[in-house]
């Protein structure tokens, strides 16, 4: 007899392409998720995975299961959303992936009131830039710039954010004075910048490069060129300043993504509402309006 515990190992392996990558989402031993996974193979009396060089592959079994495996457990979420509406309390556990630049400063504060409001619900926060599958729960909610979601995702557009060109300081001011050509930072961060540093600086001629935004806000705070930054960094950076005002054909959708099998899930919901309100609350940052009383020029 199969049971959802040892489905939740499989899947988990299924999903990361090896024991050690299981082991990790699920916080559990290494040995505890081989034995699992040996003990699943017995029970079913067939093998669910082959060992290969650059690490484990799905038998054929083992993709008929992983298919199952998943629609029960989005029949667990859904029926888990359901019921939860009839508890006054929210608890569980919340993955959210979001990039970098955004989870480690402007979101942060707003992370944080979240866990406090509702301590029950264990937040864990993941930042990745790349693709990835909520079908296969690599986590339960996207926060991503785009103005293009997948279709077979729901949520909510949070806000839109602005983005322009910016340097240090004093190296503005000093082109601004001698009316010189900026020099451009080679940027590779994203598909959206590397296409806007590249229609900017078409012949390519970067002394220095970076794959990385706040990779970027750091080098531009060294006066090594210009380069495109969401207006919510490079406003709030003291030492950076404008090249020019936010262009709106550079203005990106944010974006509270999820499966549409967990829309009745509490957790999901609850925090949805709470950055709404959270991100209302900084839109003139986003918007890159700035107020009147800032310092920056």
């Amino acid at each position: 007899m199969m049971h959802w515990d040892d489905l939740r190992v499989f899947l988990a392996v299924a999903r990361e392409g090896s024991i050690s990558g299981g082991a990790r989402r699920l916080k559990v031993q290494h040995s505890t998720v081989s034995r699992r996974l040996l003990q699943l193979e017995k029970d079913l009396g067939t093998r669910l995975l082959e060992r290969k060089p650059s690490g484990y592959e799905l038998t054929e079994a083992g993709e008929e299961l992983k298919r199952s495996a998943s629609r029960m457990e989005l029949e667990f979420l859904g029926c888990e959303g359901a019921l939860g509406k009839q508890d006054s309390q929210l608890c569980g556990d919340l993955h959210i992936t979001a990039i970098n630049n955004m989870a480690s400063s402007i979101l942060m504060p707003m992370f944080a009131r979240f866990s406090a409001a509702h301590p029950g619900i264990k937040l864990h926060i993941e930042v990745s830039n790349k693709y990835v599958s909520l079908a296969d729960r690599q986590a339960d909610i996207a926060i991503r710039l785009t103005n293009t979601p997948l279709d077979t995702l729901v949520g909510a557009r949070l806000i839109t954010v602005a983005s322009t060109v910016y340097g240090n300081r004093r190296y503005i001011q000093n082109l601004q004075a001698s009316g010189q050509k900026p020099k451009w930072l080679g940027v590779d961060c994203c598909d959206y910048h590397h296409g806007w540093t590249h229609k900017a600086c078409p012949d390519h001629d970067h002394q220095f490069f970076v794959d990385d935004t706040l990779l970027t806000m750091a080098a531009l705070e060294q006066g090594l060129g210009v380069a495109y930054l969401p207006c919510f960094m490079g406003d709030s950076n003291a030492g950076l300043k404008r090249y020019c005002a936010p262009d709106p054909s550079f203005d990106l959708g944010l974006w509270l993504l999820y499966h549409p099998d967990l829309r009745r899930t509490r957790r999901i919901q609850t925090f949805r509402e709470h950055m709404l309100t959270e991100v209302a609350g900084q839109a003139a940052l986003f918007e890159g309006l700035r107020p009147a009383t800032s310092s920056v020029q």
